[in-house]
C-alpha cells in the first residue's frame, strides 16, 4: 500500500500543469542571453502566473548577467516587468486572473523593516531577490529536467509568463499601456522615489543629477514634478545630455568636457546645490556629488557599484556644511503605493516615460544590453 501522503503528494504532481514558455536564459557568466523554451511549474501558494506584455532592460540585470552580483546560473533574469495576470496560486486574494500588473521588487513581509513600511531595506532583501529560488528553496522553471534559477526580483520576467511573489505585484489601471509601464518597477521607481522619498526635494530647490540613464532621467522627471527650480543635468554623452532639457532639465553639464565644479558654482551663484544624486555607482563621481552641495546639501547614491568599493569624503572644511550621505534601494519606495502615484503623474504629462524608451523584441535582447551600455538608449523595453 501507498502512503496516503505519498498518494497525495503523487496525485498533486500528476495534475501539475508545466507550461511550455519562451525566456532569454543566462547561461555562463558574461555571456550573452540565450533564448531558450523552458518549463514553468503551477503558481505556488501566494503566487501568480503572469502573461509579460514587456519587461524593461536595467543595469542591475547586466551586472547579474556578470555575477558582479551573483546569482545562481543558469538563470531567468528581468525584473521590470508588466502584463496581464493568468491565473492564482492557493491564499492569493487582493489579485485576480485578468488584473494588468506591473511587477517590482520581492520582500519577506515579516521582518522589522519591512513590518515598517521598508520593504526596500527587508532584512532577507538578497535571498529573496538574488536567491535564484522561492523561499522554500524551489525553483518555477526547469530546461528539460534541469532546473533553472528564477524568481529574481520576485519575478524573471525576460520571459514570456512568469510565475511571481504576490509581494512584487502591482495592479494597474484599464488606461494605461503596458509597454511603457514595466520600468516603473525599478528603474524609474528608484529614480523618482530617490528624489521625492528619499532625499525629499521641495520646490524651489536646486538638484544635480550625476549620471542621465534611465534612472538619472527619471530623477530629473521627479525634481521638475515636484517644483525643483534649478535641475542640472551631468553625464558624458551630449545627446542624452540636450534630451534631458525636454523633460525636466534648465541646465546640463558634460563632465568630460568642462569644470564640473566651476560650472555648479557658476549656475548657483558659489552656493552649491541644494540636493546631489549620483546615479552611476563610480566612486569617483560621488565624490564629486559630496562636493558639489552646499550647506546643509543632501547626497543620495543609488548606483551599483562594485562589492567592497569605498570613497573618501572630504571631512575638514565641509564640517561647517553640515551635509549628509545616504545610500537608497528602490527609491525608499512602497511599490504599491508609490507605483500608481507615478502612473497618474504620467496621466498629467509629468512624468513622460515615452521620451527614454525604445523597445525590442525579445529575440534583440542582446542588443538592447548594448545600446544601453553604450549610451545609444536611454531606456531599452523587451517585449512579447
Amino acid at each position: 500500500a501507498v502512503p496516503l501522503r505519498d498518494t497525495a503528494t503523487f496525485i498533486a504532481k500528476f495534475m501539475e500543469v508545466i507550461v511550455e514558455i519562451t525566456a532569454a536564459i543566462t547561461r555562463v557568466k558574461g555571456e550573452p542571453f540565450e533564448i531558450a523554451t523552458l518549463q514553468l511549474d503551477d503558481p505556488a501558494p501566494g503566487e501568480v502566473r503572469v502573461k509579460l506584455a514587456a519587461t524593461g532592460v536595467c543595469h542591475t540585470d547586466a551586472i547579474t548577467r556578470d555575477q558582479v552580483y551573483p546569482t545562481p546560473l543558469p538563470a531567468v533574469l528581468g525584473h521590470e516587468g508588466a502584463g496581464v495576470v493568468e491565473a492564482v496560486g492557493e491564499g492569493v486574494t487582493t489579485i485576480k486572473p485578468g488584473d494588468r500588473v506591473v511587477l517590482g521588487f520581492n520582500s519577506c513581509g515579516e521582518c522589522s523593516t519591512c513590518l515598517n513600511g521598508r520593504p526596500a531595506y527587508c532584512k532577507n532583501f538578497y535571498d529573496y531577490n538574488f536567491g535564484g529560488t522561492r523561499p522554500n528553496k524551489t525553483t518555477a522553471l526547469s530546461d528539460n529536467g534541469s532546473a533553472v534559477s528564477s524568481h529574481f526580483f520576485g519575478q524573471s520576467s525576460f520571459a514570456s509568463h512568469a510565475n511571481v511573489s504576490v509581494r512584487s505585484v502591482v495592479p494597474v489601471t484599464d488606461d494605461v499601456p503596458l509597454e511603457l509601464l514595466g520600468p516603473l518597477g525599478c528603474g524609474l521607481m528608484t529614480g523618482a522615489g530617490s528624489i521625492i522619498n528619499s532625499l525629499k526635494v521641495c520646490a524651489g530647490e536646486s538638484v544635480a543629477i550625476f549620471g542621465t540613464g534611465a534612472v538619472g532621467s527619471s530623477a530629473i522627471m521627479a525634481a521638475a514634478a515636484v517644483g525643483a527650480t534649478t535641475i542640472i543635468a551631468i553625464d558624458l554623452v551630449d545627446s542624452r545630455l540636450e534630451a534631458s532639457l525636454d523633460y525636466g532639465a534648465t541646465h546640463t553639464i558634460n563632465s568630460g568636457d568642462e569644470d564640473l565644479a566651476e560650472r555648479i558654482s557658476e549656475i548657483t551663484g558659489g552656493e552649491g546645490v541644494n540636493v546631489a544624486l549620483d546615479t552611476t555607482g563610480v566612486t569617483a563621481v560621488t565624490r564629486q556629488a559630496a562636493d558639489a552641495v552646499g550647506i546643509n546639501g543632501r547626497v543620495g547614491l543609488v548606483g551599483a557599484p562594485n562589492l567592497g568599493d569605498e570613497v573618501s569624503f572630504e571631512v575638514g572644511a565641509s564640517l561647517l556644511k553640515g551635509w549628509s550621505f545616504q545610500t537608497i534601494i528602490e527609491g525608499d519606495a512602497v511599490p504599491q503605493d508609490f507605483i500608481p502615484k507615478l502612473v497618474h503623474l504620467w496621466r498629467q504629462g509629468k512624468f513622460p516615460i515615452e521620451k527614454l524608451i525604445t523597445t525590442y523584441p525579445l529575440e534583440q535582447i542582446n542588443a538592447a544590453f548594448a545600446d544601453s551600455a553604450s549610451g545609444k538608449t536611454i531606456k531599452p523595453i523587451v517585449t512579447f
